[in-house]
């Protein structure tokens, strides 16, 4: 059996995903849509800590605390006892997560705070752990967590598991977006109306660009939550602006701007003309 390291308490990050590009190449036979994306990560985060205690509890604060609750089924808590199960870790954990992103807002979110969970877990353990075994564990808790536990600027394919880093992507100035407004990422895949065994699109060239690249889920998403197109227009609609898109199922929007004043310069424009939406200026890479 393994113990867990102190001293305690810890603290990992769960920094945003963004698709800076989302292909969608069509639908396998098993029913899983075929994926091919740019993915980095932006520097607005998650926190989570972890203090050594006699059972798994896990208490959610930060400004959308009120999305999620602190049930067995929610992700922190299932990647936290997979852990313990995959790797017969005997330590347990009284784990805070701040949640300082959009809950189901196409940025990682929950994928984001499972993988962070798994890397933390991981450092604390007194044994070395099997990289492998981590990665199919990630898998298993959702397709976005082994890019998350990367945590690393890559392309990502198939339905997430083919990861390969790119170490040509340079730090971007950027503003994320969203409306409020939570978007079920299988209603969005729903819209799309594939059948199994369609396939319908090209994949990524290599070297991309990502500005002339797409985001295919951002027509289906526009048929669920309209506002998204909004989004879109208010970023369009700064100077600087080297291009806007959609990321992951959505709602969230960013803007890839030529200069950090810039970028910081239209998120006080956004925000003042539209106070109800969740604006953040960032950096992605």
């Amino acid at each position: 059996m393994r113990k867990a390291k102190d001293p305690m308490p810890h603290t990992e990050l769960a920094r945003a995903k963004i698709n800076l590009a989302l292909h969608v190449l069509g639908r396998r036979p098993d029913g899983y849509h075929e994926l091919d994306s740019i993915v980095a990560f932006a520097g607005i985060a998650d926190r989570l800590t972890f203090e050594r205690a006699d059972d798994w509890s896990l208490d959610i604060a930060g400004p959308f605390a009120a999305g999620l609750g602190g049930a067995p089924d929610n992700l922190v808590l299932k990647a936290a006892r997979g852990f313990a199960q995959t790797f017969a870790d005997e330590a347990r954990y009284r784990i805070t997560l701040e949640k300082h992103l959009p809950v189901a807002s196409g940025i990682g979110g929950g994928s984001a705070d499972a993988a962070a969970t798994l890397r933390a877990l991981r450092t604390l353990s007194a044994e070395n752990i099997d990289s492998g075994k981590l990665s199919a564990l990630a898998a298993s808790l959702g397709a976005d967590v082994p890019v998350c536990l990367v945590g690393r600027s890559c392309r990502m394919r198939g339905i997430g598991e083919r990861i390969d880093l790119l170490n040509d992507l340079t730090p971007m100035p950027a503003v994320l977006v969203n409306p409020r407004r939570e978007v079920a990422t299988a209603q969005v895949f729903a819209k799309l109306a594939l059948k199994p065994g369609d396939k319908v699109f090209a994949g990524l060239e290599e070297g991309a660009d990502p500005a002339s690249c797409r985001n295919d889920l951002s027509p289906p998403a526009l048929a669920v939550a309209p506002v998204i197109g909004e989004v879109i227009a208010a970023l369009q609609n700064r100077a600087g602006l080297r291009f806007a898109r959609m990321s992951g199922s959505g709602a969230t929007c960013f803007g890839i701007f030529a200069s950090t004043a810039v970028a910081e310069a239209a998120a006080r424009d956004i925000a003042a003309a539209y106070p109800g939406w969740w604006v953040m200026p960032t950096v992605i890479g």
